[in-house]
């Protein structure tokens, strides 16, 4: 009885169906594979893909979450809400501090509150704002001029308000939960497939939609990495035999390679020469250097032009 190989997962298509949602067709499947697959890959992007966000901030004038602030529309607790839905990218590990001082509106500017964004913030080399016209407040007092310092840090997953509390660069600023993951969904989706006569096959496809700090590629790539090192380090030294997806390039060539020496069409002496020789298949031919040819027994140059002109003729 002949054990079916697992072949390998064949990533076959990219789709870009938004500016930060892409899909990914993996095809054909061994079966069964495709939930295996779809839900461990789905779990790590949600989870495990490195973020950054604002942690805690302190605004001059406010000692705690349920200060009121004279020239400022919200209260503490409404900023709080808009700062934790700035999108950021922190390109370091370590703690990074922000500020933003910024004045009302002057006698020049039109009648109205003055509206505090994202974008307003004073930011270093290491951190970039994808959402720069996020609202963090209102000044309605032209005379009032707001100072705010945050705290930006990297992680994964979710960081309480409890452990933010705890792990505070400044004790006095207000500390804020924080949602790490720039992945703001995915989905995945199993069906059947068919390559020739094997129906017994599967196709998955997973939508991976991001809040554009990271392309849904680079997330993708990063969870299938996390999930490699996991299995490595569970398998040990123990290896599986596979082989290319079927249907894939990959598989033809190997198919083509493991034809027997008579295809190529060789003169009978070259052909019997290279069967004596115990080069049976076209795989073991083209392992072998013009060198490593030459010193065969009863194969000669003559020989030796004529294999490499049938070879470039089947682009080999």
């Amino acid at each position: 009885m002949t054990t079916k190989v697992i072949h390998e997962a064949n990533l076959a298509e990219v789709n870009q169906i938004g500016e930060n949602s892409t899909e990914f067709v993996i095809k054909p499947l061994y079966y069964g594979y495709g939930n295996t697959l779809g839900n461990s890959i789905r779990r790590v992007l949600l989870s495990s893909i490195k973020g950054a966000a604002i942690t805690s901030f302190s605004i001059e004038g406010s000692t705690h979450e349920f200060t009121a602030i004279p020239g400022i529309r919200e209260d503490v607790v409404d900023i709080m809400l808009n700062l934790k839905n700035v999108k950021l990218k922190c390109h370091t590990d370590a703690p990074v501090e922000l500020t933003l001082e910024i004045k009302g509106k002057d006698q020049s500017e039109k009648d109205g509150d003055k509206r505090v964004v994202a974008g307003d913030i004073n930011l270093p080399a290491e951190v970039e704002i994808a959402n720069p016209n996020q609202t963090i407040c209102h000044i309605d007092d032209q005379n009032y001029t707001l100072k705010m310092h945050m705290i930006v840090e990297t992680g994964r997953g979710y960081l309480t308000i409890e452990q933010s509390s705890e792990d505070r660069v400044h004790s006095d600023m207000i500390a804020l939960d924080a949602v790490f993951s720039p992945v703001l969904r995915v989905r995945y989706n199993v069906e059947n497939t068919r390559v020739g006569q094997d129906t017994n096959l599967q196709q998955l496809t997973i939508t991976v939609d991001t809040d554009g700090t990271i392309t849904p590629e680079e997330a993708f790539k990063e969870a299938n990495a996390i999930l490699v090192n996991q299995y490595t380090a569970l398998a040990g030294g123990t290896t599986v035999e596979s082989a290319p997806a079927p249907g894939s390039t990959e598989e033809e060539e190997d198919a083509g390679l493991m034809l027997p020496i008579e295809e190529l069409g060789l003169s009978a002496r070259t052909a019997n020469a290279l069967i004596n020789n115990e080069i049976k298949t076209i795989r073991d031919l083209v392992m072998l250097s013009d060198s490593d040819l030459k010193e065969l027994k009863g194969f000669g140059t003559k020989a030796l032009d004529e294999v490499k002109e049938k070879l470039t003729e089947l682009n080999i």
